[in-house]
């Protein structure tokens, strides 16, 4: 299969708009610490543009891109970060909520992660960078030495992190849940590309305006941000809330997947829609960063204005994908539909 010409510019977007997305705009680290980038944009962005190189070049669409963004998440988390096993990550115990000891995991942490990586990290960030080039949205970026080079600097990327995740706590995970993390993340990648390709022709039906949809997606991050397993407890102070929020998150991870998946084999969903979901995401971020200090200390003020200018950012890139978006709809262009 022969593909239009090569879009470097489309591929070095979506390259750092992942770190920016998933470290910055959620304001896990202060905007004097931009210099990161350097090292985040080969793990994040090189993930997410593999990702998308691989999906794309199969022919495939969203389904294949969740799923690998599933694959991402354990590698960050099971192997770069060990966050998913190690009980002080970020000094903050978080392990201990829906604590499961045969494990050796939190599983209210391992399933916010398995939310943060594929949904926001993965998934927004490529929906906003297909957004900006709505022509090639359904094409490769890159050639196939291009993404040759693309998979090895993420691979360079992993284990930069990795070294110093470990440099920084000297935690390191027991073989057994590395070889478990290894084996959930082959199976991820192989269900990617076994799971039936849906047809390419829609069926009759009405969907919600790309405003609703948007607005429902901002409602469910928000559930699944603050289905807080110690914050509830002042309010119902249940037993076993722990795995109440565990449940919560289920259950709003079911209801968008569930939802999106039925509204997208219909014809009146288009491209708008999609990056409506993007958008919702991405905003979310931004104004949840403004109720937390990041992860790294840095003074006040500063961490607001970071905030303020990365959340700025964001709604820019997405007033400029909707009108990219729109224009390539008004030309009546092959994008017309969008891909479930």
């Amino acid at each position: 299969m022969s593909y239009p010409q090569r879009s470097i510019p489309a591929a070095l977007t979506l390259f750092f708009l992942a770190p920016l997305v998933a470290e910055y705009l959620l304001g896990d680290l202060p905007i004097t610490l931009l210099v990161a980038l350097i090292m985040l944009a080969p793990m994040y962005g090189g993930g997410a543009l593999l990702i998308r190189e691989l999906t794309r070049r199969a022919g495939r669409g969203w389904p294949t891109i969740l799923l690998l963004g599933y694959a991402y998440a354990l590698i960050e988390e099971g192997f770069a970060g060990q966050t998913l096993f190690n009980p002080n990550t970020y000094g903050m115990h978080l392990l201990r909520f829906a604590w499961i000891p045969s494990l050796g995991i939190g599983a209210w942490w391992t399933i916010f992660m398995l939310n943060v990586h594929p949904f926001w990290s993965i998934g927004v960030s490529i929906a906003l960078a297909e957004g900006l080039f709505p022509a090639r949205a359904r094409t490769p970026w890159l050639g196939k030495i291009g993404t040759a080079v693309v998979a090895l600097v993420y691979a360079i990327g992993v284990v930069a992190n990795t070294a110093y995740a470990y440099h920084q706590s000297h935690f390191r995970a027991s073989n057994t849940q590395f070889l478990v993390t290894a084996m959930l993340t082959i199976l991820f990648v192989i269900a990617a590309f076994l799971l039936p390709s849906r047809a390419a022709s829609a069926t009759p039906g009405r969907v919600p305006s790309p405003w609703l949809t948007g607005a429902a997606a901002f409602v469910l991050g928000a559930v699944v941000f603050f289905s807080l397993p110690i914050g509830a407890v002042f309010f119902f102070a249940l037993p076993n809330w722990n795995w109440g929020a565990v449940a919560i998150m289920l259950a709003a991870d079911l209801v968008f997947l569930i939802s999106v998946g039925a509204m997208a084999r219909r014809s009146g969903w288009t491209p708008l829609h999609t990056l409506s979901l993007a958008a919702a995401g991405a905003i979310f971020y931004g104004l949840h960063a403004f109720t937390g200090n990041g992860v790294v200390h840095a003074p006040h003020w500063i961490v607001r204005t970071g905030n303020a200018i990365f959340l700025a950012l964001a709604i820019t890139v997405i007033v400029l994908a909707v009108r990219r978006t729109r224009s390539a709809l008004l030309a009546g262009s092959s994008y017309a539909r969008a891909e479930s």
